[in-house]
């Protein structure tokens, strides 16, 4: 038990501390940005008591997952790559659907 434990602790220790540079730095901030959108969807949701997608969670995805892909892109994982790019062109439509949207309501009160 205790050689078990004694591995845990050096593979956390070379996968956290060892190996820690700018990149993984980077990879934490992105994934901190990604984890909000839901956050940020949570709570709204909850604050209408109905589900609900706030421009916020488009923002973080965007961020998020542009982050993402930088860091995917320099570990250079095809499948981390695909999955955020793809990503990335559903955040920007979608708020480009909300600044449609927004440009059409404010057109019909002026």
């Amino acid at each position: 038990m205790v050689n078990v434990l004694q591995e845990l602790v050096t593979w956390l220790h070379q996968v956290f501390i060892k190996q820690f540079d700018a990149w993984i730095l980077l990879g934490f901030v992105a994934q901190f940005f990604f984890t909000m959108r839901f956050v940020v969807q949570w709570l709204a949701s909850e604050k209408a008591k109905r589900s609900v997608v706030p421009v916020a969670f488009w923002f973080f995805s965007l961020f998020g997952g542009g982050l993402l892909l930088i860091y995917a892109i320099q570990r250079q994982d095809p499948v981390f790559i695909a999955g955020q790019s793809m990503g990335l062109f559903i955040y920007i439509r979608n708020l480009w659907l909300i600044a449609n949207e927004r440009k059409t309501a404010m057109s019909k009160v002026d």
